[in-house]
């Protein structure tokens, strides 16, 4: 008998044991019961953590399911699963919610938030309550979420951008560190503002935003310097005149219905309601939890967290605070971790589970992982990116690399509402990674990286699947220089695949499709379609010997196919693709040499109008050796502007070879919107 239940092997089935969790249970009873008996003797437990513990009585090998009722589960700190914790293949550890089994409407959340409470409306129609917790100094958050919705802090301009009037040196502590200050037009950052060690000063680069900490204001010099320089003397991590930047959190410009202000030193909370909310109605939740589960394996010994699988359920809140001197990570902001972390674990599957209202990523796969599976999972308003897998260093112990991975169908939206630099779905220095069939919806970066080295030396990445994802709506003119899929260094044998890319707009230079940088080598490039990007659908700015082929390219509005750096070896290949634009030129950027193969593909300027090569009509280009068997054709799409892209009968793209695929149809991802933004 194990935990009262006896368990039997049937038929050659294996045992068995069903445990119950529900917020109305006890963690002293025994899990037997779905529901209380009628002395209250015995009945379901109270929370996962309950189960976790009560399960290590089961032996290895014996099956076990852990049933959660619907209702919240609140938790001030994550429910961590170690390796007296796991499974076996025979006798795998489920916790499955509701969503799990048909019939089911009301989820089971687990909820890393505290319910706000104690609301008072001001004479002026605005709502206050007090925080003893944050006024101690136990608690202190950045965001807010009303009725389910999240909620911003108060911010200078109310619309648009400021923008930094002239660069300055940095202060002396600070020179080969990178810059700490700036001049502001007068009048647009104050010293005596209330609280102003809490006020950040939002600035944006080019393809991330730091977070600034307030040192000392000169009125006089319109000059702020902040608590920490900018981390490197780089031109594209600096304070340039231009720049844009946000102040974000001042009390004084509390003014808008949605607004919140935390006033920390008095724990007091001030909330403009908006139109329709009352005392009655508004329900405000913030976080405390800084994550929600970990799978935490023990590297050093080699013991695994393994076979353990979380299916069904919802996950809400997590917290993340501006470090005292700021932030300012160098790209796609990876060293933020996740709401659901995994570390040493092996033969893990979190499978149809909702994750909302994050402060960070939502899910990180981090050192020591195999044959982790992530699918069918819905990820919506984070505070960074989706899904993180691997390291950003190479890791050359077998036993510590992280590869073999499966991240799959998985809708992905909403990112970056803290940290716009963040992405859909990362991959570092690890192979082996299965990125499919997911949707990635509404970023301010990247939708998908995969890689992290710069230049031609050897680094971890290599035999990665990127296929059939959906990808759209990303960059929405917030950053710069990015990629719906990007890729970085050496990868041979990694594919990219049957994708859909849409709808990429950069705020300056760099809003591209398919983004080779920084020395990719050895990618095959395949069966896309890619269309209205703001730069091209197509752009290697330096790499090796990668395949391009029948893709469709359609609509850059400044390019469609872009090259930056000359060298010498073959930079690319790219045959059968059909190119299809209207204003903007084929060729963008650096075609001066020959050291790139272009062949068999098929271009189309609408209207038949004439078009040239980097400069040269079509008999120069050919006298290249380049496009001596593409054609000028229209391929006859059914609809492209509505991104149906699927061919007419007798379209010439047969005749260059092009071979059709179902992905050609991309109607559904040009229909859908993005959330309420988090930047101008």
């Amino acid at each position: 008998m194990i935990l009262g239940l006896s368990l039997l092997a049937l038929g050659g089935c294996q045992p068995q044991v069903t445990l119950f969790v529900d917020p109305r249970g006890n963690d002293k009873w025994s899990g037997r019961l779905a529901r209380a008996n009628k002395a209250s003797t015995d009945g379901p437990l109270a929370t996962l953590d309950g189960a976790r513990l009560k399960l290590r009585s089961v032996p290895k090998g014996v099956g076990a399911t852990v049933k959660i009722a619907s209702g919240t589960y609140r938790i001030t700190r994550p429910v961590v699963f170690e390796p007296e914790d796991s499974g076996t293949a025979e006798g795998v550890r489920r916790y499955e919610g509701p969503g799990a089994r048909s019939g089911d409407e009301l989820p089971a959340v687990v909820s890393g938030m505290r319910s706000i409470k104690g609301w008072k409306k001001l004479s002026n129609g605005w709502f206050r309550t007090n925080l003893p917790e944050v006024k101690a100094g136990k608690w202190d958050f950045i965001q807010l979420f009303a009725n389910g919705e999240r909620r911003y802090r108060p911010r200078l301009p109310k619309k648009g951008y400021q923008f930094i009037s002239e660069r300055v040196d940095p202060t002396p502590e600070s020179k080969g560190k990178g810059n700490d200050r700036f001049q502001f037009l007068a009048g647009e950052i104050r010293g005596d503002w209330a609280n102003r060690d809490d006020v950040d000063v939002l600035a944006f680069h080019q393809w991330i935003m730091s977070r600034n900490r307030i040192r000392d204001v000169d009125a006089r010099g319109s000059i702020v310097t902040f608590k920490a320089p900018t981390g490197t003397d780089a031109p594209w991590r600096d304070f340039l005149k231009g720049h844009r930047y946000l102040v974000e959190n001042v009390k004084e410009a509390l003014s808008e219905p949605g607004e919140w202000y935390l006033d920390r030193p008095t724990g007091d909370l001030t909330y403009i309601p908006k139109q329709g909310e009352t005392l009655a109605t508004l329900r405000v939740e913030a976080p405390v939890a800084e994550s929600l589960i970990e799978f935490r394996g023990d590297s050093a010994r080699r013991n695994w967290v393994h076979h353990i699988d979380v299916v069904g359920l919802r996950f809400e809140g997590t917290n993340w605070v501006t470090p005292p001197a700021g932030r300012n990570f160098p790209q796609a902001e990876v060293d933020l971790g996740g709401a659901v972390t995994f570390a040493a674990a092996r033969d893990c599957k979190f499978d149809g589970c909702d994750l909302a209202h994050l402060g960070t990523y939502a899910i990180d796969i981090g050192a020591a992982c195999k044959r982790i599976e992530i699918a069918k999972n819905t990820m919506a308003d984070l505070g960074a990116g989706g899904i993180k897998v691997g390291k950003t260093d190479w890791e050359k112990d077998p036993e510590l690399l992280t590869e073999r991975c499966l991240v799959q169908v998985n809708f992905i939206s909403g990112g970056g509402r803290l940290h716009p630099a963040a992405v859909g779905v990362w991959v570092g220095q690890n192979p082996y990674i299965h990125v499919g069939g997911n949707f990635i919806h509404d970023f301010y970066y990247t939708g998908i990286s995969v890689g992290w080295s710069w230049g031609y030396q050897a680094n971890g990445a290599h035999h990665n699947t990127i296929l059939g994802n959906r990808i759209g709506h990303i960059g929405q003119g917030v950053l710069s220089d990015m990629g719906g899929i990007y890729t970085l260094g050496p990868q041979p044998g990694t594919v990219i695949q049957r994708n859909q890319i849409h709808d990429v707009q950069s705020f300056s230079y760099g809003g591209w499709g398919i983004y080779p940088d920084e020395g990719s080598t050895g990618i095959l490039i395949e069966n896309n379609v890619v269309f209205r990007t703001k730069s091209a659908g197509f752009h290697q700015h330096y790499g090796k010997e990668n395949i391009v082929r029948n893709n469709v390219f359609a609509f850059g509005r400044e390019a469609q196919i872009m090259r930056t750096r000359a060298e010498p070896h073959l930079s690319f290949t790219m045959e059968r693709n059909l190119i299809l634009f209207d204003d903007a030129p084929l060729l963008g950027s650096n075609w001066t040499e020959n050291n790139y193969k272009l062949d068999n593909n098929l271009y189309w300027r609408e209207g038949g109008k004439p078009f040239d090569f980097a400069g040269l009509l079509l008999e120069a280009w050919r006298a290249k050796g380049q496009d001596v068997h593409s054609v000028i054709a229209d391929p006859m799409f059914v609809d492209p502007k509505t991104g149906d892209f699927r061919l007419k009968p007798g379209s010439p793209a047969l005749k260059i070879g092009f071979k059709p695929f179902t992905q050609l149809d991309s109607r559904c991802l040009a229909e859908r919107k993005p959330l309420a933004r988090a930047f101008p």
